[in-house]
């Protein structure tokens, strides 16, 4: 049975398993373009209808369960609905929701990240990673005076015009709708390429205003950035003055409690943050050095050197309280101990199926995240994420077989996992015993 063959097998079981998914899929595709809220969480045929989630686990409207290795998004490092987060948001709740005005619980969730990771003194909060990112942007040029962006392909910071670009080998825009004019100032190098942000330098210098950068590139398949490579970027920054972005939005308090900065002990100039530090709910977040951040105090800062930020939901009590109290929890002695051992164990188990049953099995790496590409050498880059790939339906075969057996992940082209610490090494047992049987089974077919 070949990969095709198997892939229409494992199709037809996924529709006798979700019959009442199936049915509110057909309704939502006549209410929501492509039947989804966004379009990551589409998988063919259909996606599954989620009805109840708690600790590592998912159930769906027919009553499958599910074991989960997306976590929202990455959102959700302690598991779904860790009960201690609830506590604090329904003791909120009840004297409001959103008020439009200060409150303490901003104060302290900034307080909290601020007291963990390197180089930042203030910060502000948005209500996703992309606008984060497009306000890091925005600061960064008002404060070097300076126009172009350097943006490494692969690199995914939202649906931002100016970095919607280059997300996948080969594509530039990466919308319709982007006329050229919105991009004419980003810069596009290859990550994980010395070469090539040496290159990008050489010709542009000091019109540079700054390189934002995912230190580990999450969309891409979990493809880290080198030492070698990152502390040259920061060198490079530093000789000719611009500014260097983290985009943290995965990596902030996931790699640790002081993120990417304190993972490679590389300093960067602006931080973008999101999903993890509103503890479930909607956020983002930007922040720098003081000098940097008060290009936003109009109490201090003339009209023509501003930068503005501001939004309706910015500071929203419930994702401060419920991001507050996420990292209390995470601050507990030997939390990140823990979880980065349990995906450690798991990212080696499966290297280790590929070696025993010598098939093309390579593992990316950091934390608890893990990327897993069937290529023939591993990836450093989203170019050898799909060059080196032995077919190229070997990724949604993956995503469909693991799927009918119980556990689920995104995407289905580019398969990589977050971990929670609610996950157990029951968990990761069951995840790497389906794993070799998918290998031998896919093995057969392909031979």
């Amino acid at each position: 049975m070949g990969l095709e063959e198997l892939y229409s097998k494992l199709l037809s079981t996924y529709k006798d398993k979700t019959v009442k998914s199936r049915e509110l899929y057909e309704k939502a595709k006549t209410r929501l373009p492509m039947g989804v809220t966004y379009h990551i969480r589409f998988f063919e045929p259909y996606p599954f209808y989620v009805v109840e989630a708690k600790g590592s686990h998912v159930k769906d409207v027919d009553g499958n369960e599910y074991t989960d290795y997306w976590m929202g998004h990455g959102a959700l490092i302690l598991g779904h609905a860790n009960e201690k987060v609830l506590e604090k948001v329904k003791e909120l709740i009840d004297k409001g929701t959103h008020w439009g005005f200060e409150h303490e619980y901003a104060l302290k969730l900034a307080e909290k990240i601020i007291k963990h990771v390197p180089s930042i003194e203030m910060i502000r909060f948005t209500n996703s990673g992309t606008e984060a990112n497009m306000y890091a942007i925005r600061l960064a040029r008002a404060y070097t005076g300076r126009k172009k962006i350097v943006k490494f392909e692969g690199g995914w910071h939202g649906g931002y015009d100016q970095l919607h670009v280059a997300v996948k080998p080969g594509q530039w825009l990466g919308s319709a709708g982007l006329p050229e004019e919105a991009v004419a100032h980003t810069i596009i190098a290859e990550f994980n390429n010395i070469d090539s942000i040496e290159k990008v330098f050489k010709e542009y210098g000091r019109d540079i205003a700054a390189v934002i950068m995912e230190p580990i590139q999450g969309a891409a398949g979990v493809i880290p950035a080198t030492q070698e490579f990152i502390d040259r970027v920061r060198e490079l920054c530093d000789i000719h003055g611009s500014l260097l972005i983290f985009d943290e939005v995965i990596t902030g308090f996931r790699l640790g409690l002081g993120g990417a900065q304190e993972y490679y002990g590389v300093r960067a100039d602006i931080v973008v943050f999101g999903k993890i530090i509103g503890g479930g709910f909607p956020i983002g977040a930007f922040a720098s050095r003081r000098e940097v951040m008060e290009l936003l105090d109009y109490t201090k800062t003339p009209v023509e050197k501003r930068s503005f930020h501001g939004g309706t939901f910015a500071g929203n009590p419930v994702s401060m309280i419920a991001g507050y109290t996420t990292i209390e929890l995470l601050e507990k002695p030997g939390f990140y101990e823990y979880l980065n051992w349990l995906s450690g164990k798991l990212a080696v188990r499966l290297e280790e199926v590929g070696e025993q049953l010598d098939f093309p099995v390579n593992i990316t790496h950091a934390g608890s995240l893990i990327g897993i590409h069937f290529t023939k050498k591993k990836p450093s880059n989203i170019r050898e994420v799909f060059s080196e790939r032995i077919h190229p339906l070997i990724n949604k075969v993956f995503h469909k077989y693991m799927l009918v057996n119980g556990i689920v992940f995104l995407t289905e082209d580019n398969s990589h996992l977050m971990l929670s610490a609610s996950h157990t090494l029951s968990d990761i047992d069951y995840f790497a015993h389906k794993f070799e049987e998918f290998i031998r089974t896919v093995k057969n077919s392909l031979s």
